[in-house]
């Protein structure tokens, strides 16, 4: 399998963490979120990923020179332009591409969250359920929620801030799930993006699973997870880390 790691963002969240570095560079426990990442795709036998890159990316291109890729084969995609989750998929597709005639799932990983969700086991769920995308997702408690129907199928999105829904059929029983910012794609999908510029990957999905794309959730509630979009978390996280450690 191959993956790809999301770290162009800005890290806005994360300041002044990120007044000096891009957010990718952020250290928890004397390791970078970039260096943990890829240490856990390692775990699971990936050894190819695609990282973009944008705020700080020369900083970033550097880290992995000086450190020879973290003994991976790491391609870096540079976005002048931020082009958000889809965008920076779609400019990334060539890298898996590549592949033609392999049908390996693909690996999407947000570089600034923490988990212990099992990345094997998600992609096995994929495939047995011959999905286009799935989508690991925790009951929590979230700013924004993706809503599932009882087949685990996506059927929706809510925005708990205003309270705004956007569902794409009517359902008597909907599961309002929040995203982990992990997911596994078949490499169909790389070609079934239509939109141009900066989009949303799970703008991308909404459109998808309106046309009867089977886009799923893996339940991952039993696993832990962080999101480490501030400073007070990637406190948190560090604490856990160090806890790991001593083990």
């Amino acid at each position: 399998m191959k993956a790809m790691v999301f770290a162009a963002g800005l890290g806005t969240r994360l300041r002044p963490l990120t007044d000096d570095r891009p957010k990718a560079l952020v250290e928890i426990a004397g390791r970078t979120m970039l260096e943990i990442t890829l240490a856990r795709l390692r775990t699971f036998g990936i050894r190819e990923v695609i990282v973009n890159v944008h705020h700080f990316a020369d900083m970033i291109i550097e880290y992995l020179k000086a450190n020879n890729n973290f003994g991976m084969r790491i391609e870096v995609s540079r976005e002048e332009v931020l082009l958000d989750t889809g965008g920076g998929l779609k400019k990334a597709a060539h890298f898996f591409l590549e592949d033609s005639g392999r049908d390996q799932p693909i690996i999407l990983h947000n570089v600034d969250v923490l988990s212990t969700i099992d990345l094997h086991r998600m992609a096995q769920f994929h495939a047995q359920n011959q999905a286009l995308a799935t989508l690991a997702v925790q009951d929590r408690d979230a700013s924004r929620y993706l809503l599932f129907d009882k087949q685990l199928q996506l059927c929706g999105r809510r925005f708990e801030r205003d309270d705004k829904f956007e569902v794409l059929q009517s359902l008597p029983q909907v599961q309002a799930l929040a995203f982990c910012g992990i997911h596994v794609i078949s490499p169909r999908l790389l070609t079934m993006m239509t939109d141009e510029g900066a989009f949303s990957i799970i703008t991308c999905y909404l459109h998808l699973a309106a046309h009867e794309e089977k886009i799923l959730a893996f339940r991952a509630d039993e696993c832990y997870w962080r999101d480490l979009g501030t400073p007070d978390s990637v406190l948190e996280a560090a604490q856990r880390l160090k806890k790991e450690a001593l083990r």
